[in-house]
């Protein structure tokens, strides 16, 4: 049997689908989450995403050795950006494909991903960057007051911490936890020193399904509060 949730927030009514099925099998989850992690550092806004990147990975280093670093507005900035229709900027289409389409046609939110622009390879080969430095370059302008979500590319999440010290965009928040051996880890540490709201991890783990993970969480916090 399928179950219509409505949220709780004011004006249209809007709709989550659900499965009484589904929802028993994530409760559990969670709560085997709950009880293996135990006792952590998180507060009340902070643990609800650090527990569904946890839920979409079965990791828990997440919550240890590969911790998730909150920027002290992250978390206000980022729903208050989703709460507002801001555009969501991914690096690779895998992050899109992650999302609860739901939450954004909702809340009217642009979903944007330019990995996949059939002159960007071209573009990135004139100016010596990479596709996925270049894919942040044209998103420039849907990037002031959005939220770029990058699971894949380092290179990607240091062209976005070199625009914003240029000046040419300022997001409301940054969710930047790239995987890998090149970069990965540096480019989280280098976010983390820059002026503005970030989500990130220490270490070389991360993901697309992390990065999407943390929006479909934002979401959920904007829907309950």
């Amino acid at each position: 049997m399928t179950r219509w949730l409505t949220s709780s927030l004011k004006g249209p009514r809007r709709w989550k689908l659900q499965t009484r099925k589904g929802q028993s099998i994530e409760d559990e989850s969670m709560e085997i989450i709950e009880r293996e992690v135990g006792s952590h550092p998180y507060n009340k806004m902070e643990w609800p995403i650090v527990r569904r990147i946890i839920h979409a990975t079965a990791d828990f280093d997440f919550a240890g050795e590969n911790k998730i670093v909150f920027h002290k507005d992250a978390i206000t900035s980022g729903i208050n950006a989703l709460k507002n229709g801001c555009s969501i900027i991914a690096d690779v289409n895998g992050v899109i494909g992650g999302l609860n389409k739901q939450n954004p046609k909702d809340f009217g939110n642009n979903l944007i991903c330019n990995i996949s622009d059939p002159d960007l390879a071209e573009r990135a080969k004139q100016e010596n960057k990479t596709r996925a430095q270049m894919s942040m370059r044209i998103a420039a302008s849907e990037m002031n007051g959005g939220i770029l979500v990058i699971g894949n590319a380092p290179t990607a999440l240091l062209e976005v911490i070199k625009m914003i010290r240029e000046g040419v965009t300022k997001p409301a928040l940054v969710i930047g936890i790239p995987v890998g051996f090149v970069s990965a880890e540096e480019s989280k540490e280098e976010l983390q020193t820059v002026d503005v709201p970030f989500i990130t991890n220490t270490g070389r783990k991360g993901g697309s399904s992390c990065a999407a993970s943390i929006v479909n969480a934002l979401f959920k916090l904007l829907r309950e509060n």
